[in-house]
Order: structure tokens, then sequence, then C-alpha cells
């Protein structure tokens, strides 16, 4: 295909997506999309409280504090005060993702959710929206961040999603608020797409926690291209084509922008996660969790643990994590860390877990070697874990696909605990995010469950 072709056939495709998105938002989601919406804004507000208290979040969040303007939206951590939409939307979009415990989206790298809720949180608290109205926000920009990562993927991972796609989940979510028509929403998506930036997906292994602040960057940004749409400053429909192919150097399936539009929802197709790390190594986790319990208390550790992974999990390769973040992001880590602490949750990727001897010890014995015959989706990110102890024997487990997709959704039960543990510093954050869950209250004032939740 041409090039002339190929930017032609984006620019339909963009219209077509942002016509439809402008009254899909419009509209009462079907009930299933409704409450997967609902999960995903729980899940993501959970993982926003869980981070708030580390101290680089904390610090971060005080600068913005010192800058502010007017109060107009909340910050999900204790004792903080409301900022401004576009401070409120920094302050939160940089702890998001920090503890690696936010949803995610299954077919293609994209953490959609983390993209769009900073922004569409301050966006409908500002304008009085009710929870239902921004369920329907979400998942509708929600759709629009995924299909456009999906139409624009990565042959291999040099640009972190955060980094690709943030600034144009955040547009879509604040425009899809103002009710923006069709024509200024594709101007505020395509003006958030030219300012997607080149953050390096190696960043996240080496424990740049820069790479934490692309989700804040990304909320403030795209708050102000809806607004600078409505002024005409705005990209082209064209745009998308011009910064992702020809800019970051992405492959184009532009059938992705419009495939059965209306029909499939991309929300349905994410990810939960009770693993405190990349979801790439979650399989892996998940086999590493089973030899644990079947070594018990008297077997001892292994001499060599040997991961036969995916080429996404062999590229989690650090051996000597220098951040909690790098660690996050390491195989061998999570490995040694999980065969000496028995679990795959925050307290396997602490400070202390970096430094720990018989840890560090370890994960100079982890050997990554490539998964034969690797299947597709869901298949696509299997693991085999071997422990080889010091009398030759074996163990071995195999998980093909993680657990928290929707070929296999967590529990309930498990879903539920995991809020309510994250969320405990607001105690009563987490009966109103179940009650969301549930199909209730949905015909309240966002503004007003905020108020209950934090305050």
């Amino acid at each position: 295909m041409q090039q002339a072709e190929a930017r032609s056939n984006v620019a339909a495709g963009m219209i077509r997506l942002t016509q439809w998105a402008s009254t899909a938002a419009l509209r009462e989601l079907p009930p299933a999309v409704r409450r997967r919406a609902a999960v995903v804004l729980a899940d993501d507000l959970a993982a926003m409280v869980a981070a708030s208290t580390e101290p680089q979040v904390a610090a971060a969040r005080a600068g913005l504090v010192a800058g502010s303007g007017p109060a107009q939206a909340t910050v999900f951590a204790v004792g903080a005060p409301r900022l401004d939409r576009a401070s409120a939307a920094s302050a939160n979009g940089i702890a998001i993702t920090w503890c690696e415990l936010d949803e995610g989206y299954r077919l293609v790298p994209c953490h959609a959710g983390a993209y769009v809720l900073p922004a569409l949180l301050s966006e409908a608290e500002t304008r009085g929206l009710t929870a239902d109205q921004l369920l329907s926000a979400l998942a509708v920009a929600y759709e629009i961040t995924a299909r456009i990562a999906m139409t624009f993927p990565f042959a291999s991972i040099r640009v972190h999603p955060h980094a690709a796609f943030a600034t144009v989940g955040a547009a879509a979510a604040a425009a899809l608020v103002r009710r923006q028509n069709a024509a200024t929403l594709l101007g505020s998506v395509s003006g958030a797409a030219s300012m997607a930036f080149a953050g390096p997906f190696r960043h996240a292994m080496e424990g740049a926690l820069v790479r934490n602040a692309w989700t804040s960057a990304g909320a403030w940004i795209g708050l102000h291209c809806a607004e600078w749409a409505e002024a005409g400053i705005t990209g082209l429909p064209e745009t998308a084509y011009d910064a992702f192919v020809l800019g970051l150097g992405t492959e184009l399936r532009a059938g992705e922008l419009t495939d059965r539009l209306g029909e499939g929802w991309a929300i349905l197709d994410g990810y939960q996660k009770v693993y405190a790390c990349c979801q790439y190594g979650h399989a892996a986790v998940e086999a590493a969790l089973a030899l644990h319990a079947r070594a018990g208390s008297g077997r001892g550790l292994p001499e060599e643990i040997v991961v036969e992974t995916h080429a996404r999990g062999l590229a989690l390769d650090t051996v000597e994590p220098a951040t909690t973040l790098a660690a996050k992001f390491s195989l061998p880590h999570a490995m040694a860390a999980i065969a000496t602490t028995g679990t795959g949750g925050q307290p396997a990727f602490t400070d202390a877990t970096l430094h720990d001897p018989t840890i560090a010890d370890l994960r100079r014995r982890v050997r990554l070697t490539p998964y034969e015959n690797v299947g597709a989706p869901p298949f696509d990110r299997p693991s085999r874990v071997t422990w080889r102890f010091a009398d030759g024997t074996r163990w071995s487990e195999q998980v093909l696909s993680a657990q928290g997709g929707s070929d296999r959704p967590f529990e309930e039960t498990t879903l539920r605990a995991k809020f309510a543990d994250l969320t405990a510093p607001f105690p009563r954050m987490a009966g109103v995010l179940s009650a969301l869950l549930d199909g209730e209250r949905g015909g309240e004032a966002w503004p007003s469950l905020v108020d209950e939740m934090v305050r």
C-alpha cells in the first residue's frame, strides 16, 4: 500500500471512529460493558491509592499542590487537598501505574484504563457527571485508545505504550466528558496523537522512574488537547498515521479502527493483576508460585531456575534491578523473590528484596530461554518454570495463559478483596465501588460519590 493511500485510510477510519464515539458515549452501555467499566474504575482507583504513599509519588504531588490553581478535582491520597483539574489528573496519573497493579488490555501492549482515568476522573468531577455517565465515557474512551493501539502496533517493544498512547486516552476521555461533537473529538484525539512521545521500553527494565510519569504527562497533555480543540487548535485526520507510522515507526493495521465498531467492546478484553509486576511475566509467576507450594517449608531453595517464556518475557532479563520498578520488570528477580518469599504480590518487589543477599544470589542463577511453539492469543504469553535442586531433582510447572484475562478471570471474591485491601486508607471507598459493580448508585452524582469515598 502506498503512503498516500495508507494516510487516507487512517483518516477515514479516524473520522468514522470519532463519529461513532461522539454518540456512543451518550447512550446506555450494554450490561456486560457497564459492569466491566466499573471493574476497570475500581481496579485503577485502587492502584492509585496503593501508590499514594510512595515517597516519590508524595513528593511529586507536593509540587503539584504548590502550583495548583482553584480546587476542582480530588487527588486520591489521604490528606491531599483538591487541586485544579489538570494538576489532580497529573497527581493521580503518576500514581496509577506505580505499583503495577492497574488493569491492562490483553490484545496489544496498552493500559487503556490508566491512560483514560486520570483525566476522566478530574473532568467528570469538575463537570458533575453521574457515575453512569462516567462509566459510559470510560468505556468509549477505552475503545478509542485500544483501537488506536491495535492500529499502530510496535513490531518490537522499543517504545513503551504509556508514552505512545497516554495522551490519546486522556484527550478522548476529556473530550467525551465535554460532550464534543464528532469533528471536535477528532481534533482533540488527533492533536493528542501528535504529542505522543518515544519513552523507551527499556527504561522500565532499567528502573528509570520517569516511566511512571508518562501517564501523568499524558493526562495533562490530553486534558489540554481537548480544551485546545474547542479553540480550533487541532491535528488532522491523518495525524495518527504521521505520528505513529512515520514518527515512531509502528506497523499499520488500519482496519482495527473500525472493524466491528459498536459490536465488540475492547474493554471486555482487559485483564486484572494480583501480582505486582509486568503482566508479561505473570504466567511464570503463577508457575513459580505453584512450585513454591509444592516445595513446602522443608525442601529448600533450588540451585537453578529455568524459565521458558515468550519473546516479551525474554525481554525482562535484568539480573541486578536498580529500583523497585526495575524489579517489577525483571523475571530473574521475580523468580528468586517468589522462591524465597512465596508471594508474587507487592512484598516481593520492595526495596528490601532488592538487597536481600539470598534473593540476589538466586537471581544470578535464573536462566531465561525461548518457549517453543508459542500459541495464538490468549496462549501467546506462556511460561514453563523448572526448579533444579542440588540432588539433581527437577520440578516443572507450565502456565499457558496467566489468570486475570477474559479466558481465566479472577473470581469475584478475589477482585473485591483486592479492591478492599488496596483502598484500606479510605474505609468507605470499597463499599461505593462494590455498589457500582453491582449496578447500584449509577444515577448519583460522581462528585458526591467521590466525597463519600474520600471524606
